[in-house]
């Protein structure tokens, strides 16, 4: 038997994975904060550009609709062609995708750019998870998934506080465009720093991209996303219901592919048998609407405190401030501190948590109507960041604890997915929830802001009503995710790791499965 090398030995070893890890992170960063950052500069690219309402649902939603497309799609090319190599082409991609959104001289080239930057993103992030997984034991992955926890939250920070000093310093009269501009020096960084650090790894045996499966994927979410995007601003359409009636029957037809695709050569773009695993089933039906409540959340709460009460870019942002850093502190220690005492208790904790705060918001925006202020805001935001908190890190631990080893960089691209589908699902809903219920056409001037408080109020209780929905479909998680605490042969039985100084002829150091003993 061959002797094996571990992902990480030595102390060099030790701080080049720590240096890979800061590194990825740093992409996963970037792409929460462009997401954030976004939002809260809405109303100055809306001045700016002229934009519909239509056109900035699309900067959002069309980010967010080409990240879910082309996530599964882009883990499985890190998989055939190497993990590294794929996060370096997606970090360029997004970096080049930022210049054009920052350089854009209309809202069809903001859009257009807005979608580049989501399909360059679908490539860089799926890496995030992978690498992680072949560099990193199972034992120490409870730690890293805290502090993505924890990354999530200063994401949360960082974006609308970003984005509202850029727009309201309004450097060298650009207004919102270095909020784009500003991913420039951050992704060439990351550039030069990920090609000397992060260790090239891909799948211990050979896979095709499964094309089928890519074209089908990204027809059922097109013909589902965009109706719910554009259907208001084109007064519903017959095509538009006929797209999203249609859209779970190019679902059906890919879940049936997928099974002949799994026969002929097993490699399909989804591996269905891992939906026969209980836990990982349901954590997909928590991700997935729960990516729906923050689709809808982070929209309307922005516009509500923009457009509907007048506040500045900067008030808005730091009126977020206490719900970020409850976010950041509730995701810190849930995976650490509590899941390993209380298991799923915390992740239903989380919602019921976050629906309270929700609740409270609701009667706060009623009582005080557009006379409220930033101050008042502050028990129901960090009611909200600390149950968001206390699902956001621990929700993935749960989800793979039951899933078979072999396929956890597959399960690890769904929950991706999953959760951006979700997003990009919220963000289109936006204009059932919030815009159906303003019609800016009828509205006298002085009108419009408690319309958009009364609409801000609607969406809430669509999302308090989703949440619950969460906390029921909580109970088929595990009581208690496995920890994998085993060091060693068993934990690193069917796991790839990557072989220090092996190299292919191409150039990339080869993986191999590591050996028990």
């Amino acid at each position: 038997m061959s002797s094996q090398q571990p992902a990480v030995t030595g102390t060099a070893s030790d701080r080049r994975r720590w240096i890979a890890l800061a590194i990825v992170m740093t992409a996963a960063f970037m792409d929460l904060v462009d997401v954030t950052i976004v939002n809260i500069a809405i109303p100055s690219i809306e001045r700016d550009l002229g934009a519909s309402f239509g056109a900035i649902q699309w900067i959002t939603a069309g980010y967010a609709l080409a990240f879910a497309a082309g996530l599964i799609t882009g883990g499985r090319l890190g998989d055939i062609y190497g993990r590294r190599r794929l996060f370096l082409i997606g970090i360029t991609g997004f970096t080049i995708a930022s210049a054009l959104c920052g350089f854009a001289p209309n809202e069809e080239m903001l859009v257009a750019s807005r979608l580049l930057q989501g399909s360059a993103a679908a490539m860089m992030v799926p890496q995030v998870l992978a690498i992680v997984h072949v560099t990193f034991p199972a034992h120490e992955r409870g730690k890293v998934f805290g502090l993505f926890g924890a990354i999530v939250g200063l994401g949360a920070v960082s974006g609308p506080l970003l984005g509202a000093l850029l727009t309201q310093w309004n450097l060298f009269g650009l207004e919102w465009r270095p909020i784009f501009l500003i991913n420039l020096p951050v992704g060439i960084a990351g550039l030069i720093l990920g090609r000397k650090f992060i260790t090239e790894s891909r799948a211990p045996k050979a896979l095709r991209l499964d094309l089928v499966g890519v074209a089908l994927a990204t027809l059922g979410l097109l013909m589902l996303i965009y109706p719910l995007t554009r259907g208001r601003e084109l007064d519903w359409p017959l095509w538009g219901h006929l797209c999203m009636a249609g859209s779970p029957l190019v679902f059906a037809v890919f879940v049936a592919y997928e099974k002949y695709k799994t026969r002929k050569d097993g490699s399909p773009l989804v591996e269905l048998s891992l939906f026969r695993v209980k836990s990982f089933a349901a954590g997909i039906a928590v991700q997935l609407t729960f990516g729906i409540v923050m689709g809808i959340f982070f929209l309307v709460w922005t516009l509500y405190m923009q457009i509907g009460l007048g506040w500045s870019p900067l008030k808005a942002g730091l009126t977020g401030v206490p719900f970020s850093i409850a976010v950041s502190a509730a995701a810190g220690m849930s995976v650490q501190l509590l899941v390993p005492r209380f298991g799923r208790k915390v992740l239903q904790a989380g919602a019921a948590t976050m629906a309270a705060g929700l609740l409270i918001y609701i009667w706060e925006a009623d009582r005080y109507g557009t006379a409220i202020h930033s101050w008042q805001m502050i028990l129901p935001l960090v009611v909200m960041g600390v149950g968001m908190g206390l699902i956001v890190a621990p929700l993935t631990d749960a989800v793979l604890s039951e899933v078979p080893r072999e396929h956890a960089g597959s399960a690890s691209g769904l929950i991706n997915t999953t959760v951006q589908m979700g997003n990009a699902l919220g963000l289109g809903l936006v204009s059932v929830v919030f815009f159906g219920t303003i019609d800016e056409e009828r509205l006298a001037p002085g009108a419009m802001g408690r319309a958009f408080v009364e609409a801000f109020q609607d969406s809430l209780w669509w999302v308090a009503a989703v949440l619950g929905v969460i906390f029921l479909v909580m109970f088929a998680l595990p009581a208690r995710p496995k920890q994998h605490l085993e060091a060693g042969a068993a934990d690193e039985a069917h796991e790839p790791v990557a072989k220090p100084g092996a190299e292919k002829p191409g150039g990339a150091p080869e993986v191999e499965p590591a050996l028990a003993g």
